[in-house]
């Protein structure tokens, strides 16, 4: 994953102290470490299951969002890829005891409702690039996630997940993201709107931070 010197890296440069709290936070170094307690790393899954429900949804609404073409295939096929996504996710959730209409029949936490309904609303209040901009942590943070952690060794617990971020395939989506990202953002007047960009940059890294500490308290 490139960071560059464009919109991306902008926003995360001025969401500093929101970015590393939620890339650096406590859950991610247990997680990292093999030491995070396997409650926790369920509880996440959970939660990150219903999450995914309503990032599916956001990446919907941006398509819809979107007036040219290209930019609405390419968010259909963020969308697609959450669809395709789902099943691995609830095959790997099996392997930890959680079947998916258990994790269906899990009240939102909280930091999840927060979270994926701030994403929502910032969609439908503003444009196409507002949505971006508040899907982007998400998006790139569990990229640079995956290039902060050591390769897991084979009988590290949660190796797999690891993996999954580590992966050449995952790396390239985000680069492909930032790239369209960065994209957007020349064609919808960015660079006059930086503050209100980083406000929900920063909003949406310091939610991301929230569901990590959701996690850790499982």
């Amino acid at each position: 994953m490139t960071i560059g010197d464009g919109l991306f890296a902008q926003l995360r440069e001025a969401a500093h102290a929101e970015w590393e709290a939620y890339t650096g936070h406590e859950f991610v170094r247990q997680l990292g470490a093999g030491t995070l307690p396997a409650a926790c790393f369920r509880r996440f899954l959970t939660q990150d299951y219903l999450f995914l429900i309503h990032f599916a949804r956001a990446y919907a609404l941006l398509a819809f969002k979107q007036t040219d073409w290209p930019d609405i295939r390419a968010a259909a096929a963020g969308l697609n890829a959450i669809i395709e996504e789902m099943p691995l996710h609830i095959s790997f959730c099996a392997g930890w005891g959680l079947s998916e209409a258990e994790m269906r029949a899990e009240p939102e936490a909280p930091a999840t409702m927060l979270y994926t309904r701030y994403v929502i609303d910032t969609g439908l209040a503003g444009d196409a690039l507002d949505l971006f901009t508040a899907l982007m942590p998400c998006i790139a943070g569990y990229g640079e996630i995956g290039q902060r952690l050591d390769a897991p060794a084979p009988d590290h617990p949660y190796r797999d997940w690891i993996g999954a971020y580590q992966s050449a395939a995952y790396q390239r989506s985000v680069a492909t993201a930032i790239a369209a990202f960065e994209d957007l953002g020349r064609r919808r007047g960015a660079a006059a709107r930086l503050a209100s960009l980083t406000r929900i940059f920063a909003t949406a890294s310091r939610l991301e931070a929230d569901f990590w500490t959701m996690g850790l308290e499982g």
